[in-house]
C-alpha cells in the first residue's frame, strides 16, 4: 500500500484500486438472508460512516437501527400501512421523472422485474415486489436516517452524503446494503412506531445484512452513464 496522503498516489494498485473494487461490486440487495450480523462489524460500519463530511461540520443526521425483534415488530407495522394506502412523506418526492431520468429509472426497475420473471403486464406481481420495500427485503437490521428539520435542504443533503458513505463502509466489510425511499414515502407511520419526534425530518432508510446471493432478486445490475456524459470540463 502506497503511503501517498491521499487517493491520488495510490490509484495503481493501491488506495485508489481498493475504493474503485468497492464502488463497482456494491450493488442494492434485495433480498438477505435472516442472520443478524455481529454488534461488533455493525460499530465499526457505523463508525466509518460518522467520518462523513458535512456542511460547517453540522453532521445533521441520526439513525434509529433495529434489530431482532425491533426490525420484525417495524416490519410489520410498515408492511401493513403500505398495503392499506397512501402515507405522508416528511420529504417531496421528485415532481417528474423526464427524458434521461425516466429511461435510467425504467431500465432499472424492468431489469429488476426480468430477474424475477415479472413480466410488464403483470401488475399484482409488480405490486407484490413493490411491498417488499416495506419487509426490508427481509433484512435483520434496518438504519432509519433523519435530519434535523431546522437546516432544510443542506441537512438532507448531507444525510445523502451519509448514506453513501455508509454503503460502501457495509461493502468493504462484506455487509450488503440496500438504501430505500420507499419507507420514507410513509414517513407518519414510521414516526409514530418509532417515536421520533416532530422536529426530525425523516429522509430514508438503509437495510443491512448478508445478500441471499441465490435470489434473482440480486442477480442483476444496474448501469452508470460515462463521466464524458456527466463532467463538463471548462479549460478556458
Amino acid at each position: 500500500m502506497t503511503t501517498g496522503g491521499g487517493l491520488g498516489g495510490g490509484l495503481d494498485g493501491g488506495l485508489g484500486d481498493a475504493l474503485e473494487r468497492i464502488l463497482t461490486e456494491r450493488y442494492s440487495c434485495r433480498a438477505f438472508r435472516p442472520d443478524p450480523v455481529p454488534r461488533d462489524l455493525l460499530d465499526r460500519i457505523f463508525a466509518l460512516a460518522q467520518r462523513t463530511p458535512s456542511w460547517c461540520n453540522s453532521q445533521p443526521w441520526q439513525v434509529i437501527l433495529t434489530s431482532g425483534e425491533a426490525t420484525e415488530r417495524f416490519r410489520t407495522a410498515l408492511y401493513a400501512a403500505a398495503s392499506t394506502g397512501q402515507g405522508r412523506a416528511d420529504l417531496p418526492g421528485p415532481q417528474e421523472y423526464r427524458g434521461v431520468y425516466r429511461t435510467r429509472r425504467r431500465e432499472a426497475g424492468y431489469a429488476l422485474y426480468r430477474s424475477l420473471g415479472i413480466e410488464r403486464e403483470d401488475r399484482e406481481g409488480r405490486r407484490r415486489q413493490l411491498l417488499e420495500n416495506y419487509r426490508f427485503f427481509g433484512a435483520p437490521h434496518v438504519a432509519v436516517i433523519t435530519s434535523d428539520r431546522s437546516l432544510g435542504p443542506y441537512g438532507a443533503i448531507d444525510c445523502g452524503a451519509y448514506v453513501s458513505t455508509l454503503l460502501m463502509a457495509a461493502q468493504s466489510l462484506g455487509v450488503s446494503a440496500v438504501p430505500q425511499a420507499a419507507p420514507a414515502m410513509h414517513a407518519d407511520t414510521v414516526r409514530a412506531h418509532l417515536g421520533i419526534p416532530e422536529d426530525r425530518v425523516i429522509v430514508c432508510v438503509v437495510s443491512l445484512g448478508y445478500a441471499e446471493e441465490r435470489h434473482p432478486a440480486n442477480a442483476f445490475r444496474t448501469g452508470r452513464e460515462e463521466p464524458g456524459n456527466v463532467v463538463d470540463w471548462r479549460d478556458r
